[in-house]
């Protein structure tokens, strides 16, 4: 399936009735920037249609204003309105909202929820999504890495999901921009090692000032202040999800204070001799085919505030990366670490159903 590419306040397309089209019916669990964004997605496909929400911390009105008003992507040009404290109706269409703390209590059954989307943060295992399972729900996409479940990233490894598979993770935002990239200097000039550096854009989990944050001292510092080394197990999961590179990547982070848009450095030796041109062209080309819009290419002098609502991947920037010898390189790509994430994991629910009618 090919990934839909829009900005994110592009006015969406009319939404039809999912059951006259037999559209995917999605669950979102988690209302936080990942679970609004994937819903803004959703208004933009035809095969995905979102039937219920549930966020144990927020009511329905304050889900419609988070939802309509935000201050990276800017304001949703559709329609969003609250009908009743269970219910919202977003471009003519109603999804139903719910507040449980315990999955196992929200009805996706009932709500005809066949795929549920795990963006709390919290369920991130084998054992604690599968509460979704016992509550009605078919397949379980954790948004965020997870220590047991199988690990996809769509463009690299997608083709190695089958159907007996009921709960999966759609990796990182970080992996997904490094996986591609990786993937494709890999079958072209091999990878004998390498280390990657993500200077990565604050998240919710950060602090606006100093505060206590025991398990990870420097991460407490105040975001807006500071660039703050952080670890990243990103580098090590293209392992998992390209079995061939497992052991040979690892990497760190720098948190820094911009809101969105981060970019990967990957600097790597290689097993075949190549110039950085060399390098250049096979990223072109693979751009521009098999991992079109999943993996973009750039030679513009561009900074990161250009790639907000970019719904690639990883878009490969020629102009910063550089070449040390015919074995040595460092290459720069940047993300959309919102956006283009959201867009894979609908993009990896679309793949899963797809298999699953096939079957």
């Amino acid at each position: 399936m090919q990934p839909i590419r829009a900005t994110a306040t592009e006015i969406p397309l009319p939404v039809q009735n999912s059951s006259s089209t037999g559209k995917t019916r999605v669950g979102i669990n988690g209302f936080g920037r990942i679970g609004r964004l994937v819903l803004r997605v959703a208004t933009f496909r035809d095969d995905i249609d979102v039937v219920a929400i549930n966020d144990p911390f927020i009511d329905a009105k304050y889900m419609a204003y988070m939802f309509k008003y935000d201050s990276t992507h800017g304001p949703f040009k559709g329609t969003i309105k609250v009908l009743d404290e269970s219910t919202l109706e977003i471009n003519g269409k109603q999804v139903k909202v719910v507040s449980k703390r315990d999955p196992v209590e929200i009805p996706w059954g009932d709500f005809g929820a066949d795929y549920v989307i795990e963006s709390s943060g919290i369920f991130t295992t084998l054992e604690k999504a599968s509460s979704h399972l016992k509550a009605g729900a078919k397949k379980i996409i954790i948004s965020a890495p997870s220590a047991d479940a199988p690990m996809f990233v769509v463009g690299v490894n997608e083709k190695t999901y089958n159907s007996n598979m009921d709960i999966v993770s759609n990796a990182s935002c970080t992996t997904n921009c490094l996986a591609p990239l990786a993937k494709v200097v890999h079958e072209e000039f091999g990878i004998v090692e390498g280390l990657m550096t993500t200077v990565h854009a604050t998240t919710a989990t950060q602090k606006t000032v100093d505060g206590p944050s025991m398990k990870d001292w420097r991460g407490g510092r105040g975001a807006a202040q500071n660039i703050i080394p952080s670890s990243t197990g990103a580098a090590k999961a293209v392992g998992k999800v390209l079995p061939e590179l497992n052991g040979k990547l690892t990497g760190m982070a720098f948190r820094v204070p911009t809101a969105n848009v981060s970019v990967v450095d990957l600097t790597c030796r290689l097993q075949k001799n190549a110039s950085y041109e060399d390098v250049k062209a096979a990223i072109k080309l693979a751009s521009e085919g098999q991992l079109k819009g999943i993996l973009g290419y750039t030679d513009e002098d561009v900074v990161s505030n250009d790639f907000i609502g970019d719904s690639r991947s990883s878009i490969f920037d020629a102009k910063a990366g550089i070449g040390l010898s015919k074995s040595f390189v460092k290459l720069v790509s940047w993300y959309d670490n919102e956006w283009g994430y959201s867009n894979r994991v609908l993009d990896l629910v679309g793949h899963m159903a797809l298999v699953g009618a096939q079957n």
